[in-house]
């Protein structure tokens, strides 16, 4: 009724003072201040189950409070997170589509997959959700109980080693290549179409490794289906304490984390990003959602939208030249 009653005033300011061009700019405030008149959608480019999709639901039942709006998680999976990407990059930047990725979408996915794009330009970044690090796991009946065990039996077979990863680009596949180069063992990529199918293949035993998101894997090593053989945080995680970091094992290279975040379309305006950024924020430093994010190892980031932008710009410099030796690699 107040919106209502908000319009119509609006609009018989306009018809009396035209010659102001109040019109014109009231026209062009009103979307913004009233936003979100209807449900929002967040867009989730990879399969139910990993982390992109767990922090999405994590934020979006909660942003469905505070915004009195639902706001509705959509998992639109294909050619590794790109489809899902480009639907947001494409849409109408009003403020009802927006992509729950990280770092594989803002910044490798799409060198890997030979598409031009400035993650400046392509995508507004609104709000850095936060991130599990990745961690290496191998199906529960394999052999190898360390990471040296693992690297012995990658030598000594005549095959190597085939191991997945939520998709190319990603900090799985990342990771997963890296290690190869780091061990001087045989490593064959198997990219899936999200960390929730590489894990329960793993878990089945169809392939023997992978390299994931530890949020994304934690169910399964807690029922014992897979092991965990290292992650690469600088420390130890407090949820799995018994598992090594890759950089205490001698491999401080393999050490970071992936991370996620809320991005929108390029002309998505400034008011909408930055009332988003804030109630997002607000919503991560709840006990509820601290304590969830914790049982799912993601680490949150309190930051504006500048100043996660300029992160983003500094991770794009940061990762470029190792997505394009993977390409070249690949070729």
């Amino acid at each position: 009724m107040y919106r209502a009653r908000r319009k119509l005033l609006l609009t018989a300011l306009c018809a009396a003072l035209p010659a102001l061009g109040f019109c014109t700019a009231v026209h062009a405030a009103a979307p913004d201040a009233a936003w979100p008149v209807k449900p929002v959608r967040f867009i989730v480019p990879f399969p139910p189950g990993g982390g992109a999709d767990s922090l999405g639901r994590i934020v979006a039942q909660q942003l469905t409070e505070s915004l009195g709006q639902s706001v509705i998680i959509e998992n639109r999976t294909g050619a590794g997170g790109l489809i899902g990407w480009q639907s947001v990059a494409r849409a109408d930047p009003d403020g009802y589509t927006f992509l729950i990725a990280g770092i594989s979408l803002a910044v490798t996915m799409p060198i890997s997959q030979g598409q031009e794009y400035d993650p400046k330009k392509d995508l507004k970044h609104v709000a850095l959700l936060g991130g599990p690090p990745t961690v290496l796991i191998v199906n529960a009946n394999h052999p190898a109980r360390t990471v040296a065990d693992l690297i012995d039996i990658i030598k000594k077979s005549p095959d190597g080693l085939s191991w997945g990863s939520p998709g190319p680009g990603t900090h799985g596949s990342l990771i997963g290549d890296a290690f190869g180069r780091e061990t001087g063992t045989r490593m064959v990529h198997i990219a899936y179409r999200g960390g929730g199918p590489a894990v329960a293949d793993v878990a089945a035993n169809h392939i023997p490794a992978a390299f994931m998101t530890l949020s994304g894997a934690t169910a399964q090593i807690q029922a014992g289906r897979v092991r965990a053989l290292a992650v690469t945080s600088s420390k130890r995680t407090v949820e799995f304490p018994d598992v090594p970091t890759f950089e205490e094992l001698g491999y401080p290279k393999l050490t970071g984390a992936p991370w996620f975040a809320l991005s929108g379309p390029p002309a998505l305006p400034a008011p909408i990003a930055n009332r988003l950024n804030t109630e997002v924020r607000a919503i991560l430093q709840t006990p509820d959602a601290k304590a969830e994010l914790a049982r799912q190892t993601m680490e949150v980031f309190d930051w504006d939208v500048p100043t996660f932008n300029a992160f983003v710009q500094k991770e794009a410099a940061y990762w470029s030249p190792y997505t394009k030796a993977m390409l070249e690699k690949a070729k």
